[in-house]
């Protein structure tokens, strides 16, 4: 395995050795290789976006491997991670906290994993239910399990975080959270291992799985532990734990109930008794669930569907008044929810027939968002240089879209580019350029396509401008008139 130098990362005394090879998945990497080759080719991409947490099965991979693949299918191979934290709650001992792997490194068959050895002794300085006991990951499959997928799947080199957790205690767990979360970030990757449901009849595991996903679903600690405990209640025959590894999943989200910007989406769902070595008369439940960066306009909730459609409707009140009369219409601004409030830029654009009719908008605003779409109604309609006004008659052939933008950030590498998720802003010397994140999709451009275009059509700075010019991302709420046709 490389390191993150580039350089291989050579086996010290102290790494841990593997203890799941063999009994969990096969021993012999060339076997081991093929066999998830299989299991990724069965998974599906949901193109989700930034995932920044999995909650992932640790099963035998003949079992729960399908799901685990359909985890890590949600990542962008190519990402970069400053860390990988890998979470899992002991089956072999009790402890007072959590284990961190704080000696060496982890060995899978497909190489040398690097553990960041410095960042785990200050988690453990930090925290007194953090601790290392070697004892606690000799024996512990479920963070071993999830190693080889991400060696065989990500193609930058990575270094992980193990973190074993043996307490039920909600202090603790609450403490673990609290010292965690600052690192539950973009630059970061949480996997949480856990199996759902333990030896109920194929059916009884369904329900209970279910009810264990939506309570997860929910972003709410308090909610999850009432799903366990409906679980219980339902005495359902054979069942032991609705989750091993629930006291993992619960850090999490103590770490991201509140938190704005992020939603829980259900991925890929089996059990045992799915597989044809399966006995459905007693089965173990596997969810993959991934944990999304979602994109927001501010720190402030997400705009709602209705929120869209009062947009849309004062957009087209605007324009069909301005138009006909030259009247700006009054919003009574009492009536719109706090989101339509926020300060916050925006983009409108009116395509005719499927073609573009007018695009204007701005990054930011001193305005508050619904005055800024009226404005840049009316600036698409009647300011774009490109096209005549809009004429009245028109009117009724033209769609309005909207794209409510976040703050722009400046980056460093067209590597934190993606395409569909990032617009692009460039700027050199007085002149600039835009392109929204739509138009890569769109259009199917590479990245530098995307590029090139955005600093020769838009900038005016030439095909390869952008090589020297400063480069600016933001995301963006896209939605149409297109999708409230009854509206």
């Amino acid at each position: 395995m490389l390191g993150l130098s580039g350089l291989i990362t050579p086996a010290k005394a102290q790494d841990r050795k593997p203890y799941a090879a063999g009994r969990f998945y096969d021993a012999d990497s060339s076997k081991l290789t093929n066999d998830l080759q299989v299991l990724f080719s069965k998974a599906k991409d949901h193109h989700l976006g930034r995932v920044i947490s999995l909650i992932c099965p640790h099963a035998g991979y003949a079992y729960s491997g399908e799901v685990a693949a359909n985890s890590y299918k949600q990542l962008n191979p190519d990402e970069t991670f400053d860390n990988i934290f890998i979470i899992g709650s002991s089956h072999t001992m009790y402890l007072e906290g959590a284990s961190v792997y704080s000696a060496g490194n982890y060995i899978t068959p497909l190489g040398i994993v690097p553990v960041n050895t410095a960042l785990a002794r200050k988690l453990i300085d930090e925290n007194e239910y953090i601790s290392f006991v070697p004892q606690a990951h000799a024996r512990e499959h479920s963070l071993e399990n999830q190693l080889p997928f991400l060696q065989y799947y990500l193609k930058k080199p990575f270094r992980i975080i193990p973190i074993i957790i043996g307490t039920d205690d909600e202090n603790a767990l609450k403490s673990i959270a609290k010292t965690l979360k600052p690192y539950l970030t973009d630059k970061n990757l949480f996997v949480i291992s856990s199996d759902f449901s333990h030896y109920p009849h194929y059916r009884d595991a369904q329900k209970a799985d279910s009810t264990t996903a939506k309570g997860i679903l929910t972003n709410n600690p308090e909610k999850f532990l009432e799903a366990l405990q409906k679980n219980k209640r339902e005495h359902y025959p054979g069942l032991v734990t609705s989750a091993c590894g629930h006291t993992s999943i619960l850090t999490l989200l103590y770490m991201t109930q509140n938190m704005p910007g992020i939603k829980y989406f259900p991925i890929k769902y089996m059990n045992s008794g799915d597989v044809s070595i399966g006995d459905k008369s007693r089965v173990v439940g596997y969810f993959s669930i991934a944990l999304v960066e979602t994109v927001r306009q501010s720190a402030e909730d997400f705009l709602t569907p209705s929120d869209k459609k009062e947009l849309l409707k004062i957009a087209r009140t605007t324009i069909e008044d301005y138009i006909n009369t030259k009247h700006i219409p009054d919003i009574d601004k009492n009536t719109l929810s706090k989101d339509l409030l926020v300060k916050s830029g925006a983009f409108v654009t009116l395509n005719k027939n499927h073609n573009l009719r007018g695009c204007i908008g701005r990054f930011t605003a001193d305005e508050p968002l619904y005055q800024v779409v009226q404005q840049m109604a009316i600036a698409a309609a009647t300011q774009d240089y490109r096209f005549q006004v809009v004429r009245p008659s028109e009117l009724p052939l033209i769609d309005i879209e909207i794209s409510v933008l976040t703050p722009m950030k400046k980056i460093s590498s067209i590597d934190e580019i993606k395409l569909g998720r990032d617009g692009i802003y460039m700027v050199k010397g007085n002149q600039s350029g835009t392109f929204l994140p739509q138009v890569a999709t769109e259009t199917g451009w590479s990245l530098k396509e995307f590029l090139g275009h955005c600093a020769q059509d838009k900038a005016g700075i030439g095909r390869d401008g952008w090589k020297n010019a400063d480069i600016y991302t933001y995301q963006a709420i896209v939605f149409s008139e297109d999708e409230f046709p009854d509206d």
